[in-house]
């Protein structure tokens, strides 16, 4: 990856994501959205953990107690974003989930005209939830907005971790606990349909196309580029969003629709610069 231009990096992490999110809403049908959630995080987490084993000798409680907090927001974002991709198309719930991000950028400034993304990107969610030939679910629309809230605080959390482990073992242990949280929820939905080979090897894939290989190209972008500039290169995700939910799922949105998502990407780019310590990070 050391030839690779960080731009590159940055974009292959977003098509992995949202490609991997299209494979995940497949697989609704036989698991559900908690089951297959379920198996994103227990594969991701064992993925990171064998890439590189935490190393928590020495930690205060403190400190763990951080990186389980921000394991339950892993989890629980985790969960409400299925649970509104099972709903609503992707491309409209990444976009009302960029409401989370936009949001901590925006407060990361001071100045007032920096709430003209919030205008932007206001007038796209009323765009997005108009601008199908079918009323949107209000369930869906609901856990897309849940998903928001819970990665704004994702986002300030992961800065927390970012300053009191110097390497990957708060995110590894986190994504363990974000597993075992889940899993209760995952088995009751799914049962021991999450036991069958095609459900694992699927998960598997969700896994490492959802969280492993994302993780490790924005963590090699990130070395390169400032925050402002990530921030900027994140905010295509509602447009690969949608590129995949049409490419994998036969998702179609109106011309309102992606008018509306053209305005999220353009307030999140507008935010990301206005809050450049506060970058969008994967879901």
């Amino acid at each position: 990856m050391d030839r690779t231009p960080s731009g590159v990096l940055v974009i292959g992490a977003i098509a992995s994501l949202q490609f991997g999110a299209a494979l995940a809403a497949t697989l609704f049908a036989t698991l559900g959205p908690a089951g297959i959630a379920s198996l994103r995080l227990m594969f991701g987490a064992i993925v990171l953990c064998a890439l590189r084993p935490p190393r928590l000798a020495g930690r205060s409680r403190a400190e763990l107690a951080l990186a389980g907090a921000f394991g339950l927001v892993l989890g629980a974002m985790n969960l409400s974003f299925y649970e509104a991709i099972d709903r609503i198309p992707l491309g409209i719930a990444v976009s009302i989930e960029f409401l989370g991000p936009l949001t901590v950028a925006v407060a990361g400034s001071r100045r007032p005209r920096d709430l003209v993304w919030v205008a932007l990107a206001a007038a796209g969610i009323l765009a997005l939830t108009r601008g199908t030939s079918a009323p949107l679910d209000g369930l869906g629309i609901a856990f897309a907005l849940v998903a928001a809230c819970l990665w704004g605080i994702y986002i300030l959390l992961n800065a927390r971790l970012g300053r009191v482990f110097s390497d990957s073992s708060g995110l590894t242990l986190a994504m363990g606990v974000a597993a075992v949280a889940i899993l209760p929820v995952g088995v009751a939905a799914a049962g021991s349909a999450l036991l069958t080979p095609s459900a694992l090897a699927l998960g598997l894939a969700v896994g490492i196309l959802a969280s492993a290989i994302p993780y490790s190209l924005e963590v090699e972008a990130l070395r390169r580029l400032t925050p402002a500039v990530f921030g900027v290169l994140m905010s295509l995700e509602p447009a690969m969003a949608a590129l995949a939910g049409f490419l994998v799922l036969g998702q179609t949105l109106g011309a309102r629709a992606l008018a509306g998502i053209a305005l999220v990407i353009v307030a999140s780019i507008g935010a990301s610069r206005a809050g450049a310590g506060a970058a969008p990070v994967a879901q």
